[in-house]
């Protein structure tokens, strides 16, 4: 008797533990426990991911300047030999306007070189990329310029002393520059407005088209829409803008991997992981919100 007693309480013991297991997996599913260190994992991860979006994209910046300036440098040394061998020969006054033209092609390169580095160097520091010994990397490039033009410095001298006026060089160099930096400055400039349907139609940068009778109609930007209320901007500095609305549609067109949405309920803001790209297909941003 005893023996079937502890046989019954096993077995109903056994179907408690089944049943309770039972209730707390229906539990989980429909009451998920949140964990607070895997929620912390979560947002360093989606950082790290940001951060190394960011250095991937000053980083290949960084390559693509060293290399153009390289390849400047190489096409200076092929004009200072060019030089240097005109003025060794015999008939020096005959190559006169060679040798100035390819002065001033020395002179112009260099200008390119000044205005690619300070661009590059720019966007290093404003962003929030660091890169081990990249920042001594631009240190070293300045350096070498610097060299290169003390030797060009020293060429000029020696082409002056041959009779050959090349006063009018030096404000040729500076004028280059200057145009340089105001291409640079051109091409790094945005635009972009914030607002919802109401608001940019209103203002003349959206509008309706398509559908038939009022329905099936999609929002669109007007081919000639007003530019004055956009908000004029430094593509090269600009990493996120603000937004704090429920639902956020990018009208303007932007390649999809060059930038996401951030948050939900409200979208926070959007970032900008790839500038150079996103800019690439439209220098104005309008983002329509709710």
């Amino acid at each position: 008797m005893k023996k079937t007693l502890l046989n019954l309480t096993r077995v109903a013991f056994g179907i408690f533990l089944i049943l309770f297991a039972f209730s707390c997996g229906g539990n989980k599913s429909t009451a998920p426990e949140t964990n607070p260190e895997v929620d912390s994992l979560k947002n360093t991860n989606s950082g790290l991911q940001g951060q190394l979006s960011e250095k991937e994209v000053a980083l290949q910046d960084m390559v693509t300047a060293f290399n153009d300036i390289q390849s400047n440098l190489n096409e200076i040394k092929d004009k200072e030999k060019i030089v240097t061998n005109n003025t060794q020969g015999g008939d020096v006054k005959g190559k006169e306007v060679q040798i100035k033209e390819d002065i001033q092609s020395i002179y112009d390169l260099m200008a390119k070189n000044r205005s690619r580095l300070a661009a590059v160097s720019k966007k290093l520091k404003v962003s929030n990329a660091k890169i081990d010994g990249l920042e001594q990397m631009v240190t070293n490039l300045e350096a070498q310029l610097n060299d290169k033009d003390a030797q060009i410095s020293d060429l000029k001298n020696k082409v002056e002393q041959l009779n050959i006026e090349l006063s009018t060089l030096n404000t040729n160099y500076q004028n280059v520059e200057q145009e340089s930096q105001q291409k640079t400055e051109k091409l790094n400039t945005a635009y972009y407005v914030i607002g919802t349907a109401k608001e940019l139609k209103q203002k003349g940068i959206i509008e309706k088209e398509g559908g038939f009778v009022g329905l099936g109609k999609t929002t669109e930007i007007k081919k000639d829409f007003n530019r004055s209320y956009f908000t004029k901007v430094d593509a090269a500095q600009l990493a996120s803008i603000p937004i704090g609305a429920k639902k956020v549609k990018i009208l303007s067109e932007h390649p999809a991997g060059s930038y996401k949405l951030v948050g939900t309920k409200p979208i926070e803001k959007l970032d900008i992981s790839n500038s150079d790209e996103f800019w690439s297909t439209s220098k104005y941003l309008v983002i329509m919100i709710e």
